[in-house]
């Protein structure tokens, strides 16, 4: 996208001190002096997870760098307060943070979220427990910071409005990448009879999770928000078949031709899987934006933005104007072996890939909302 835009001229890079973030840093660079050499990196910081509480001094570092652009892979309060502390400093296209308040009490007119927020898979997900008799008893396991107190929170309220039969047997918190032996809370699961468990959690917390739930032999259901994410699934492996689900916005056995032709297409570049239909969106809105707006002005772009519907490899999706929350399909991806129904592709070559399992439509998940926009004069 980049390419093309020859009045991105100064890029600042702002990103959480881990191993996202700093692969995040890494690629920007590599990518950037590959395809625009011309573009100057002005500034490469990193912060600590869900630490700092004021963004301000590195909103004034970035404004100080002469930055036209800022590329960020944060999420949680790291982004909800680098939003706010920007807030009237250009256009903010969010397409990872799910804390619901971005679209609720602190929605923003320069804010635009392109991924469901934590209370929309939530909602997804208890649908379809609705029709799932056989599970009767549940266990919440989610990371201990604002996001994983929301899902907890969000599966607690949305069950008991709709499987109130449903027992939830256990809800635990972990520190963050911090505990390395999941073995005592694997063998709490599974001393509650629980046969189910929903875990928001990601990256060591999910793969640490997973090896000491199969070298136990935790042979129960589990739904996940991040189980396709880089070096998750080479940890399943055959355990995981048919146990483990995840909750995305897209899935490259979806059965959309265009979204299989796009996944396909990206393996054979990167050997990677495609799991990025945020930024796919979010790139694709921006550019109709400008092209409605006639211009690139932060402003006059985020007006036409506003109630845009665009339709892409996963249907039509459509940024909905009261809050500037993306409405869009979800899938939930069961993880089965390839070749078997529904499983064409494998994911990181473990000959085991997800099964679409289920499609909904932008409503079911849809959520309502307090946002009380202020908008500034057009």
């Amino acid at each position: 996208y980049m390419k093309d835009k020859t009045e991105i001229k100064k890029v600042f890079l702002f990103n959480q001190n881990y191993t996202h973030g700093q692969q995040v840093s890494k690629a920007a660079k590599e990518y950037l002096a590959r395809k625009r050499p011309d573009i100057q990196i002005v500034g490469d910081d990193f912060v600590p997870i869900a630490t700092t509480r004021d963004f301000q001094p590195y909103i004034a570092k970035i404004r100080a760098s002469g930055a036209d652009t800022v590329i960020t892979s944060n999420w949680g309060s790291d982004l909800t307060l680098l939003f706010k502390a920007a807030r009237d400093a250009g256009l903010n296209l969010n397409y990872s943070a799910m804390d619901p308040g971005l679209t609720n009490d602190r929605c923003s007119f320069w804010h635009f979220r392109f991924y469901p927020s934590s209370e929309m898979k939530i909602e997804a997900l208890t649908t379809y427990f609705m029709k799932r008799p056989d599970i009767k008893k549940v266990y919440l396991l989610n990371q201990n910071y604002s996001h994983g107190q929301q899902v907890s929170r969000a599966a607690k309220e949305y069950l008991a409005r709709k499987r109130p039969d449903i027992q939830i047997v256990g809800d635990d918190f972990v520190p963050i990448a911090t505990v390395r032996d999941f073995a005592p809370y694997v063998a709490k699961i599974n001393a509650s009879g629980a046969d189910t468990v929903i875990t928001s959690n990601w990256g060591s917390d999910l793969t640490l999770f997973f090896k000491s739930a199969r070298d136990f032999g935790l042979n129960i259901n589990f739904y996940t928000m991040n189980a396709n994410n880089p070096g998750t699934p080479g940890q399943m492996g055959p355990w995981g078949a048919e146990k483990v689900g995840v909750i995305w916005n897209s899935g490259a056995n979806a059965p959309t031709p265009e979204l299989e032709k796009i996944a396909v297409a990206f393996k054979q570049k990167t050997n990677e899987d495609f799991i990025f239909a945020a930024h796919l969106n979010s790139m694709a809105m921006l550019q109709a934006a400008m092209r409605e707006a006639k211009s690139t002005d932060p402003k006059k772009v985020a007006f036409a933005l506003e109630g845009l519907k665009y339709k892409g490899p996963v249907g039509e999706v459509e940024m909905r104007r009261a809050d500037h929350q993306l409405q869009a399909p979800l899938f939930l991806g069961i993880w089965a072996k390839q070749g078997s129904k529904g499983v064409k592709y494998d994911a990181e070559s473990t000959g085991y890939g997800f099964r679409s399992e289920v499609v909904w439509d932008a409503y079911v998940s849809s959520q309502p909302t307090s946002c009380q926009m202020v908008r500034p004069a057009k």
